[in-house]
């Protein structure tokens, strides 16, 4: 009921208003983004490539209805990815891409088109591109344009969530590609007839894909702040070489975790957001997990 709450929140315009003037608010979100601009960005890579850990950049903003935003977003990841390269940072960042935030909505040839350029851009810079999914309705659409890319852009990344149920079938046709897969647990209001409801069937779906990506994964990306699958994950991760799978986890959330995987041998990259469209992702790390609901309002309640 209260993820229902939050995520209902997320697409309320005056509530999305009142939050994201509040400079209170700015203060609490710089623990899950790492600002609004370009140099934020590139700052926020550098510190985290410095402790040892790996970065995927989000430029925020999504379900983009206008053809100058999304030409907009696709120039910001171009920038993005010049300047990281000019740093020497690529070889520890790489950037994440909705594609609604491109223009899917508006036109698949124009969003093909931007994301293609973006992935130009990776390419000259050493780096890759993982295209985030998003919710049920552009499944479809973001694999089909996935296959597309990874045809002259074979190192282009998939994100599979285990609630939805077609996942299953989807890992299969990946592993299949030998695409870098991104597995998490989901993050979208979805209906019963397209995803698991309760906590304990999409866990049990996370494993269940786990273990197949694992055993046959290409290249498996474990994202998860949750104790008990990254302790499967780690334990499955015996029989595999390392730098053949990494960690995934959010910018701000479970640091010392990640420090401590990092220690351990393993790769760990912090997706790490940036840009001023920032509250839907918020309210979305709010309804994953109620913890970081309490953080906000404590922050919100203690802060003079």
């Amino acid at each position: 009921m209260l993820r229902r709450t939050i995520l209902a929140a997320s697409r309320q315009p005056r509530l999305r208003e009142a939050i994201s003037t509040m400079p209170l608010s700015r203060d609490v979100v710089r623990r899950f983004v790492a600002g609004e601009t370009t140099e934020d960005a590139v700052r926020a890579t550098r510190e985290l490539v410095d402790e040892g850990l790996l970065v995927s950049l989000d430029h925020l903003g999504e379900d983009t209805t206008e053809a100058g935003h999304a030409e907009a977003v696709a120039k910001a990841y171009i920038t993005l990815l010049q300047r990281l390269d000019d740093d020497g940072l690529t070889g520890g960042a790489e950037v994440s891409v909705k594609l609604s935030a491109i223009g899917q909505a508006l036109d698949r040839h124009l969003c093909l088109d931007h994301a293609r350029r973006i992935c130009e851009a990776a390419t000259a810079a050493g780096t890759t591109v993982t295209l985030d999914m998003e919710d049920h309705t552009t499944t479809d659409s973001t694999l089909g344009i996935l296959a597309e890319l990874r045809t002259d852009f074979p190192g282009t990344g998939a994100v599979i969530q285990s609630y939805l149920r077609r996942s299953a079938g989807d890992v299969e046709d990946l592993i299949r590609s030998r695409a870098r897969v991104r597995l998490c647990k989901g993050a979208y209001k979805e209906p019963e007839s397209v995803a698991y409801q309760s906590r304990k069937e999409v866990d049990l779906a996370y494993v269940r894909l786990l273990v197949r990506l694992m055993r046959d994964g290409a290249y498996p990306m474990i994202a998860t702040h949750d104790p008990r699958l990254v302790a499967i994950a780690s334990k499955l991760a015996e029989k595999r070489d390392q730098g053949t799978y990494e960690f995934q986890m959010l910018y701000g959330i479970r640091p010392n975790e990640q420090r401590r995987l990092a220690a351990s041998g393993a790769r760990v990259r912090v997706y790490t957001p940036y840009g001023q469209e920032w509250y839907g992702y918020l309210m979305r790390r709010m309804a994953e997990r109620p913890a970081n609901l309490a953080f906000f309002l404590r922050a919100l309640a203690t802060k003079s």
